[in-house]
């Protein structure tokens, strides 16, 4: 059977592309070992689940741990409304995940379920089953936070917090692992109705997870190695390892999605098999266009929260980075939710979920401007599938001053920069795409890299903030333009100014040459 690169459930080896986690894998089974009670609390799609499936084979296999691995995935929120009705439940699931390694054990827990009727006959039977087992009890539980919002579930945390505190007298759980979105050591719960939220510890006794749950470049390449083995594709594995990093920060369904679109979608229509930097491009475009599950809970969450949403305007609109930090509760609950990421300053978590924030941005943006016929011309594609960079800046630069005439000023100067991406976007239209990257610099500029058919074009956009910061914002320009090895370059100024020159020329700096318009 050949094997494929994996985006939805579990991942096994023997029919997926995998890479190579085994250095992660062992930092878990270490605390495991240890004893340790924690969470793994990742958002969706970060292996949790594959984590959990091949911890629990990997402990089994060693004959010194009976592992009960459940999930509280489709219990529904009913069951935890009641405790009796939970309480059965729970050790039902026991009974299951335990069938093929322990049949006897398995029969004997089913037959005791319906007599387990409240928490404290639960921790009663987790005494006993300690006592009489010759192995050490591990339970991994994962989507532990599916109904996290009621009594009974802070109850059995506040549970298995008393069975860890006396397991020096009473035999239980030597590990738990709870694996969710969120950390349930520190929960806000909504106990009554109308209630205000209350925060709750019941699980204050767990092990900081400091394991780095991203994939590193290093454990991306043995993945790419093995595909290149089967199917004979062309591939610097290594080089590839490094882009597909660059562009995700390693989230893993990032990875494995664009690995899919390239092997799936990409390679079929290629005479010569072989993955290339800009094929990577494309499967790039192509996945930030489409609809899937991962992008639309990134937007939810955003919609959801002005406030989320302003400090990722800020962020990605005008690099505001420097002033935020993982302290602010509003910061933390973007972390939770794999939007930010917490290194050297808080960030958008990785170029993909950049683009895509970028294009919900500006769609929001376009919605409120007619661009009409300045984006309809036919002379913007140029000979060999060029683009007429110089004729689209000075569309926009007449654009814009057609709306300041028409439209809110204040508009136009605090959305200045989406409104130049929502401007491009029709002219490239399925020809090309363009890539953003935020500079923190003194003048906060955002570089915007096009690519139309095989050809390559930079533009920066920038406030004007006066001739001597405008003067490192060139430098800054030519270093870029040095880096892709072009020779020329395009400069959009947004002139802040009561009094406009909407003005535009051509200028040489340290033999590059460099398009100017100011708007």
């Amino acid at each position: 059977m050949a094997r494929t690169f994996n985006i939805t459930g579990n991942c096994f080896a023997h029919i997926h592309y995998m890479a190579d986690v085994s250095r992660k894998l062992a930092q878990v089974r270490k605390m495991v070992d240890e004893g340790a009670y924690f969470i793994i609390n990742r958002p969706r799609q970060y292996g949790k689940t594959t984590t959990l499936y091949t911890l629990a084979d990997t402990l089994a296999k060693t004959g010194e741990y009976l592992v009960f691995n459940i999930s509280f995935e489709g219990i529904g929120d009913g069951t935890f409304q009641d405790e009796a009705r939970f309480c059965s439940r729970f050790v039902e699931l026991l009974a299951k995940s335990i069938r093929k390694q322990h049949p006897n054990m398995a029969t004997s827990l089913k037959e005791m379920a319906t007599s387990v009727t409240n928490l404290d006959k639960l921790s009663d039977s987790i005494n006993d089953l300690a006592y009489t087992s010759d192995k050490k009890l591990i339970l991994l539980i994962d989507e532990v936070d599916k109904s996290s919002n009621n009594q009974l579930f802070i109850s059995f945390l506040a549970m298995l917090r008393n069975l860890y505190l006396s397991r020096a007298n009473n035999p239980t759980f030597h590990a738990v692992v709870l694996a969710g979105v969120h950390d349930v050591k520190s929960l806000k719960l909504k106990i009554r109705e109308g209630e205000e939220a209350k925060l709750n510890s019941p699980w204050n006794i767990a092990a900081e997870f400091k394991v780095d749950m991203n994939l590193q470049p290093f454990e991306i390449k043995p993945m790419l190695d093995d595909y290149v083995a089967d199917k004979g594709v062309k591939m610097d594995t290594a080089a590839m390892a490094e882009d597909l990093f660059y562009y995700t920060s390693g989230y893993p369904f990032l990875v494995s999605k664009l690995c899919k679109i390239l092997d799936e979608d990409i390679l079929p229509t290629k005479e010569v098999k072989e993955w290339t930097e800009q094929d990577l491009e494309w499967a790039i475009k192509q996945l930030t266009l489409e609809p899937n599950t991962n992008f639309e809970s990134l937007i939810k969450n955003l919609e959801n929260s002005p406030e989320l949403y302003q400090i990722a305007y800020k962020m990605l609109v005008y690099g505001e980075y420097q002033d935020f930090n993982i302290y602010d509760p509003l910061v933390s609950v973007g972390v939770m939710f794999g939007i930010f990421k917490n290194g050297r300053g808080i960030k958008i978590h990785n170029k993909i979920y950049e683009e895509v924030i970028y294009h919900y941005m500006t769609s929001k943006t376009k919605s409120q401007l007619l661009f009409g016929e300045y984006t309809a011309s036919k002379n913007f594609k140029l000979a060999n599938n060029a683009l007429n960079i110089e004729l689209v800046l000075q569309k926009f630069q007449a654009f814009m001053q057609e709306q300041y005439s028409k439209q809110d000023r204040d508009f136009l100067e605090r959305h200045g920069r989406l409104v130049f991406l929502a401007f491009i976007r029709p002219i490239l239209n399925g020809h090309g795409y363009d890539f953003k990257e935020v500079e923190i610099s003194e003048e906060r500029r955002l570089d915007v890299t096009i690519t139309y058919y095989q050809h390559k074009y930079v533009a920066e956009l920038k406030i004007w903030r006066g001739p001597v910061a405008h003067e490192k914002g060139l430098t800054q320009l030519n270093d870029y333009l040095d880096r892709l090895k072009l020779t020329e370059g395009y400069l959009v100024i947004f002139d802040h100014s009561a009094v406009k020159t909407w003005h535009s020329e051509w200028i040489t700096h340290n033999e590059k040459r460099i398009f100017i318009v100011w708007v």
